[in-house]
């Protein structure tokens, strides 16, 4: 028998170790590496898949702290691609950690190599770019499994799949339908989403945007350019992002 990672043993055990060599050969594209994104890309690296692209513009601020893989106090003023590739080598050094620091737009999408990719997992917060990328995976037939709205929520067990025109009660899966539907997109993709929606709590005074923020100036401008802060937590975010990964791993094992 071809010896198995002792790394990835346990994964070998649920898996077998053809679909486990499957899992090597793969690569992965996660836009947005925040509070979902990058647990996403986490799960994937201590899952063995072979190559990993993360694509986020953002730079480890203080107000990350509570829901992202890569943020700790030695991380801040990092970008977020730069801090999670650290931590995902450190995780699995076999892996190949692709980063690129910047947003991704229907302008840019070529720069990506989404056509080369064999699946696309979709963190991203902006409902343009977000359909932006989702129409470039149908025109590359690329898988992609998109995360809809993960703020304002705390019960990971309200989270579900389900194909996008199947969602309901998630404001930003609303949206997303109404964008594809007026773009005239009519394909069907899974989107992780929750119905949860818990109340704002206003009072709390919030950092981003301000003088009181940790970013420098000039490097956040589109904190001060958010009409709300939502709030967040990793229990949420995080569960969303393994869902996410999960739906790879299952996926490319048939399990």
């Amino acid at each position: 028998m071809e010896s198995i990672n002792p790394a990835f043993q346990r994964l070998a055990i649920i898996t077998g170790t053809e679909k486990l060599k499957a899992l090597e050969r793969k690569r992965v594209l996660v836009f947005g590496i925040g509070g979902v994104g990058s647990w996403a890309a986490e799960a994937l690296a201590r899952s063995d898949i072979g190559c990993i692209a993360l694509v986020d513009s953002d730079k480890v601020c203080i107000t990350n702290i509570n829901r992202q893989s890569e943020a700790f106090v030695s991380s801040l003023g990092k970008a977020k691609v730069e801090a999670l590739r650290e931590r995902l080598l450190d995780i699995n050094p076999r892996c190949t950690i692709e980063t690129r620091e910047e947003v991704y737009s229907r302008e840019n999408s070529a720069l990506f190599g989404i056509e080369e990719a064999d699946y696309v997992i979709d963190a991203i917060d902006s409902l343009s770019n977000k359909l932006d990328l989702i129409e470039a995976c149908a025109r590359a037939g690329v898988r992609v499994y998109s995360s809809m709205g993960m703020a304002g929520k705390l019960d990971p067990t309200c989270i579900k799949t389900a194909d996008i025109w199947q969602t309901h009660g998630c404001a930003l899966a609303r949206l997303v339908r109404q964008g594809l539907k007026k773009r005239g997109f009519s394909g069907s993709f899974t989107a992780v989403y929750s119905a949860e929606n818990l109340p704002r709590h206003d009072e709390i005074p919030v950092s981003c945007g301000s003088g009181a923020c940790f970013c420098s100036p000039g490097e956040h401008e589109w904190c001060s350019s958010k009409k709300i802060i939502n709030g967040s937590s990793v229990m949420v975010t995080a569960a969303a992002g393994m869902v996410l990964a999960s739906l790879v791993i299952r996926d490319i094992t048939g399990l």
